[in-house]
């Protein structure tokens, strides 16, 4: 190991780390000290298909030093589509198992921990700990739980959801900002519909939120939902409010979706 030049950043990185690392060390207001917390930050994924493909190539290049991935799937053709950590030759194994592979030999200075199980009840709040929460999910329901883990224990967590050509992102902070259950009731019966390049590029905006919070850099998605039209190939924000009536997080003020911009 060598020492960093950053003020109280010692030990920290290989030689090979820091040539890895160089073009984002270099970004002003990042330094070693940013990729520092990135190698020390802790972040569950939640979800191995479209989003999570995006989500987690991008935080295993940048460095983040934790990263564990929960999904309870197995690789399908009909996955192939839109979920790159995943080949033909996948097929069959457990999500988790291909995308700890692909990941692990992304970024070997990184550690990947794989959990091949259905998110609970019972087992979620176990599951994420005290780790930042991406949700990468495809039904309501399962996300609904992350959120109350989130809310209960004080997590940020970082939203993304995709539907044919559209997709959507916000950052979730309990007390700041509202939570899933502020801004979805109704859960979408059957098949999803969605070309590739929709979750890649919200898995790419939730990547890019993970980083920026971990380093302490820029500006937040916070009580705001950027949504993307890949059809007309724009991005439209819309202003999100409390629900003073949500039942998980019952904050004191009014929700309101529709201030575009």
């Amino acid at each position: 190991m060598i020492k960093c030049h950053g003020i109280g950043v010692v030990d920290m990185f290989t030689e090979d780390e820091l040539v890895r690392y160089e073009r984002q060390i270099i970004i002003p207001g990042w330094g070693e000290q940013g990729q520092e917390k990135l190698k020390k930050a802790k972040v569950v994924v939640a979800g191995a298909g479209g989003l999570g493909s995006a989500i987690l190539n991008y935080l295993a290049v940048a460095g983040v030093g934790s990263i564990r991935v929960i999904d309870g799937d197995t690789v399908e053709l009909s996955n192939l589509n839109r979920q790159i950590l995943h080949s033909e030759k996948d097929i069959g194994r457990k999500k988790v198992d291909s995308a700890r592979d692909k990941l692990q030999s992304l970024n070997p200075h990184i550690e990947i921990e794989a959990i091949g199980e259905v998110i609970t009840e019972d087992n979620v709040f176990e599951m994420v700990g005290d780790y930042l929460i991406v949700d990468a999910l495809d039904n309501l329901p399962a996300r609904y739980l992350l959120n109350r883990v989130a809310v209960q224990r004080e997590l940020t967590l970082f939203h993304g959801a995709v539907y044919g050509f559209e997709g959507r992102a916000t950052t979730i902070i309990p007390g700041k900002t509202p939570c899933i259950k502020c801004l979805y009731k109704d859960v979408l019966p059957g098949k999803i519909p969605v070309v590739g390049v929709i979750p890649a590029v919200i898995g790419c905006i939730q990547a890019t939120e993970v980083i920026k919070y971990v380093v302490g850099i820029g500006e937040l998605l916070i009580n705001r939902l950027l949504i993307y039209d890949g059809l007309g190939q724009k991005f439209t924000e819309a202003r999100l409010k409390q629900d003073p009536h949500c039942e998980e997080c019952r904050l004191p003020r009014s929700f309101t979706i529709g201030d575009e911009r």
